[in-house]
C-alpha cells in the first residue's frame, strides 16, 4: 500500500521566498522511515510558486497568469531541489512529476501515469508531485494541490492521505478564537466556508476538506493535521489520534470507476425519469434512450455525463454510448449509457 503525503506552500515557503528546510528535513526523515519499512511514499508539494516570487521582485501571488506561470516555473526547479536535497539525506532520490487535470481525464494518461508512479516505487524513489501550473489553464487546472493530492491518492489507491497544514486540523471556529475547538471526526463537519487561503497559497481549510471528502469516497481514509515539529507522519501512520480524520467510504470501486467518477470531466447532464432512475441505481442496469427525459450541455459519444433524477439530483455518472441529439426523443433500442461504463453515487 502507499501513503500520500501533501505539504502546503506555507510549510515549503517562508518569508522572503525561503525554504523553509527544517520542516523538509523533518519530513523526509520520517518518510525516509516509511519508504525504509517497505511503504512507497508519494509528496505532493505546493511551494513553486512562492519559491518563484523572488525572481519577479514580488511577494505576494500576482493575479496575472503570465507572471503566476512564470513564477512557478521559476520555483519549480528551487522546490524540486530541495526536496531532493532532504531525501538525499535519508538515501532515497526525489522523482519530479508534473500533472494537470488534463493528464488524468484521458484514460491512457491516467493509466500510463499510474504506471510511472509504480515504476519509481520499484525503485524507492519518491514522486514529488506537482499542478504544471507553467501549462494549466483554467480548463485542465485542479485548481488547488489539495484536489490534486486526492486524485493522486485515487490513482495510487493509497491506503492513507495526509494533508499537512500549519494548523492542527479543522477547528469548529478560526483557531485561536474563544470556543474554537479542534474537530477529530470529519464526518461531523458542516459545510459552512472554512477559512480562507493563505497569502502566498490558493488553498484553505475548505479546500483540505473537500479533497479529503473526495478521497475518502474513493475508500481512501484522510487526515488534516499539522506539518510542521519533530514527528508527525510516525503518530498518524500508527493510527494516532492526530488532527481531522476522515473514514474511507467502503465501496471499493475498480480502478477504472474510480477513474471515472473523480478523473474524468462531465460534458453535461442526462435528466431521466423514475424507472429508468430505478433500473440504472437500484437494479444495475444500463440507461436505455426511452428513460431520458431532456439532456442539458453538448455531449458526444465517449464523453462522461451525470445521469440526474426528476428532482434534479444527480445519482450516477457514466460514458455516453450516444450524443445528446441522438437520445432526444425516447428513441427506442438507442443505449445512452452501458451499466459497464458507469458508476453509481
Amino acid at each position: 500500500m502507499t501513503v500520500v503525503v501533501k505539504l502546503g506552500t506555507s510549510l515549503v515557503a517562508g518569508s522572503g521566498g525561503r525554504v523553509r528546510r527544517s520542516v523538509l528535513r523533518a519530513r523526509a526523515a520520517e518518510i525516509g522511515a516509511v519508504v525504509g519499512g517497505g511503504e512507497p511514499v508519494v509528496v505532493v508539494s505546493s511551494g513553486a510558486i512562492a519559491l518563484g516570487l523572488p525572481y519577479l521582485g514580488l511577494d505576494h501571488r500576482p493575479r496575472s497568469v503570465p507572471k503566476l506561470q512564470a513564477a512557478s516555473a521559476l520555483g519549480q526547479a528551487r522546490l524540486q531541489q530541495a526536496w531532493e536535497q532532504a531525501l538525499a539525506r535519508e538515501g532515497l532520490h526525489a522523482a519530479q512529476i508534473l500533472l494537470t487535470a488534463g493528464d488524468l481525464a484521458d484514460r491512457a494518461a491516467y493509466v500510463n501515469a499510474r504506471n510511472a508512479l509504480e515504476a519509481l516505487f520499484g525503485l524507492r524513489a519518491v514522486p514529488v508531485v506537482n499542478e504544471n501550473d507553467a501549462t494549466a489553464t483554467d480548463e485542465i487546472a485542479f485548481g488547488d494541490n489539495d484536489a490534486l493530492a486526492a486524485h493522486v491518492a485515487l490513482l495510487v489507491r493509497a491506503r492513507l492521505l495526509v494533508l499537512l497544514t500549519e494548523v492542527e486540523g479543522v477547528f469548529t471556529r478560526a483557531p485561536g478564537t474563544p470556543g474554537a475547538e479542534l474537530v477529530s471526526d470529519g464526518s461531523a463537519l458542516g459545510d459552512a466556508a472554512l477559512g480562507e487561503a493563505s497569502r502566498l497559497g490558493r488553498g484553505g481549510m475548505r479546500s483540505k476538506v473537500l479533497a479529503a471528502r473526495m478521497a475518502a469516497a474513493g475508500g481512501v481514509p484522510t487526515v488534516i493535521a499539522a506539518g510542521a515539529g519533530p514527528s508527525v507522519l510516525g503518530p498518524i501512520l500508527a493510527g494516532e489520534p492526530r488532527g481531522t480524520r476522515f473514514q474511507g467510504d467502503a465501496g471499493g470501486l475498480s480502478a477504472y470507476k474510480l477513474w471515472l467518477r473523480f478523473g474524468k470531466p462531465v460534458a453535461g447532464r442526462v435528466h431521466v425519469d423514475e424507472g429508468a432512475r430505478r433500473a440504472v441505481a437500484e437494479e444495475g442496469r444500463s440507461l436505455l434512450a426511452v428513460g431520458v427525459v431532456s439532456c442539458e450541455g453538448r455531449f458526444e459519444a465517449g464523453d462522461a455525463v451525470e445521469l440526474v433524477d426528476r428532482d434534479g439530483a444527480a445519482f450516477a455518472k457514466g460514458v455516453a454510448s450516444a450524443s445528446g441529439p441522438e437520445l432526444s426523443g425516447r428513441p427506442r433500442g438507442v443505449e445512452a449509457v452501458h451499466r459497464d461504463r458507469l458508476v453509481v453515487y
